[in-house]
């Protein structure tokens, strides 16, 4: 398989560390309020890394950490006059609310880091015994000074980077150079704190994920990522300062996916074109947001409209009345082994997907690949001697490939009594051609929010 590595800017072959066993840190979100659309890419994006990794036979790790102290959770839980830790673990039940409506599977280990206090305090001792740290006040400062390769992963020039820092550095901080940046912050009047040699105070953001990823995992990474925002400065400084305490590379590969736009726009709440997950997940549902998702390559820039919105309900409605015609044909087809050609077109289609997903896991290309095999099964079903054989082989590489991509999960709603009703003096209508009344049932069951299609295989029906 090949992954696009943002630190030497090109594809490479990943060749894990230990045999099949493939170690994998994602940063995850600090839980101030609900996800968004664009936490949501980076979720679905590395959800399918690990699954499909799997279905390629690797043993998948995956660490996945929750920011739970943090500027804006202490502003908004002192806005709602409860306690940030009250709030933070509000906001983490959320959170899974949101990821498994997406169908994300957790990760092995959702690592926090007010419960990680003490490995936090163990990797800013040793940076500071080795000379990269230093104490100023009460904050702790590391040092880039020391660390000549500093800004290798965003490739940036330095003299850039110290002149945006220098528009960064805060009231109160006391640093040798803009460029330094807090491990550990001494608290402020009215903030959580916790004890420590260099007096009361909380972690820096950035040497969260540099303490746990070294306690969980150790050594050096496969694979660590998280959206292109992450690159600078966070990802910067966790290099920084885990090579400079480990004495090792942080990660063999990094993995960054693309931004996402609204209306050709960077999301912003100030210019009205920010939308939570929960909130599309109620108009459209959260399959549809997922699907939409992993339309795209996931390095590309993605478009968020609502006609790309309306794109993909429609698309993956086709692969689940594709899904649900094939069910019914097997219930009824004759018996019989699976045909050559459904064998070939099976392995045919599998091979594609593979090559899409293994050439820098190209889900877009992986879904196109599900069509073509939805195009080829519905070819196969106009046949009534596809043996029953022969539709189960389609129907395997069918659900193996749309597993992958984590797609068609939710279970179908089970259809009313009044609409089953309908469609039965709908159908009766049609037997005595009287389709005037026939169509006219068809839109007083379209008003109540069902869609009624007829196929080879007979009547579906399905939500709108």
């Amino acid at each position: 398989m090949q992954l696009y590595n943002t630190m030497s800017r090109k594809k490479e072959e990943l060749v894990p560390i230990n045999g099949k066993r493939v170690n994998i840190y994602a940063c995850g979100p600090t839980v101030y309020n609900l996800i968004h659309v664009g936490n949501a890419r980076q979720l679905c994006v590395f959800d399918v890394l690990r699954r499909y990794l799997k279905y390629r036979g690797y043993d998948v790790f995956y660490v996945q950490n929750f920011t739970d102290v943090d500027d804006k959770i202490i502003r908004i839980a002192n806005e709602k006059g409860v306690s940030p830790f009250d709030h933070a673990e509000a906001m983490i039940k959320e959170y899974f609310t949101d990821a498994h409506g997406l169908n994300i599977m957790d990760a092995d280990v959702h690592p926090k880091a007010t419960e990680s206090i003490g490995i936090i305090l163990d990797m800013v001792k040793t940076l500071i015994d080795k000379g990269y740290a230093y104490q100023s006040g009460g904050d702790v400062y590391f040092d880039t000074s020391k660390y000549p390769e500093y800004g290798k992963l965003s490739h940036m020039p330095l003299d850039e980077l110290r002149a945006g820092a220098s528009e960064r550095v805060d009231s109160g901080e006391q640093k040798r150079d803009p460029m330094d940046f807090a491990v550990w912050k001494a608290a402020k009047e009215g903030e959580p704190y916790w004890d420590s040699p260099y007096g009361k105070g909380r972690p820096g953001w950035h040497i969260e994920c540099s303490a746990m990823s070294s306690h969980f995992v150790g050594g050096t990474l496969d694979i660590h990522g998280g959206g292109a925002d992450l690159i600078f400065p966070h990802h910067e400084n966790e290099i920084a300062q885990s090579e400079c305490a480990n004495g090792c590379p942080l990660a063999n590969i990094w993995v960054h996916n693309g931004m996402l736009n609204v209306d050709n726009r960077k999301m912003s709440k100030s210019k009205g074109n920010f939308f939570l997950v929960r909130d599309l997940a109620e108009k459209f549902g959260y399959e549809p947001v997922r699907f939409m998702l992993l339309q795209a390559q996931y390095r590309a820039q993605l478009n968020y409209t609502v006609e790309v919105m309306e794109s993909a309900v429609a698309s993956l409605n086709r692969l689940k009345t594709c899904k649900s015609a094939l069910e019914k044909a097997i219930s009824s087809a004759p018996d019989g082994e699976a045909s050559e050609k459904s064998l070939q077109t099976a392995e045919n289609r599998r091979n594609q997907f593979i090559e899409a997903m293994d050439d820098d896991l190209n889900t877009a290309d992986g879904i196109t690949a599900v069509f073509e095999l939805v195009r080829e099964i519905n070819t196969e079903m106009l046949d009534k001697n596809a043996s029953k054989g022969t539709l189960e082989t389609l129907y395997k590489v069918f659900c193996e490939l749309t597993d992958v991509l984590g797609i068609i999960y939710e279970k179908e709603e089970e259809i009313p009594a009044e609409i089953l009703d309908l469609v039965q003096k709908r159908r009766e209508a049609r037997k005595n051609k009287d389709f005037a009344l026939a169509d006219s049932i068809r839109d007083e069951i379209t008003a109540k929010g069902y869609i009624v299609e007829e196929t080879r295989q007979g009547t579906n029906i399905r939500k709108a």
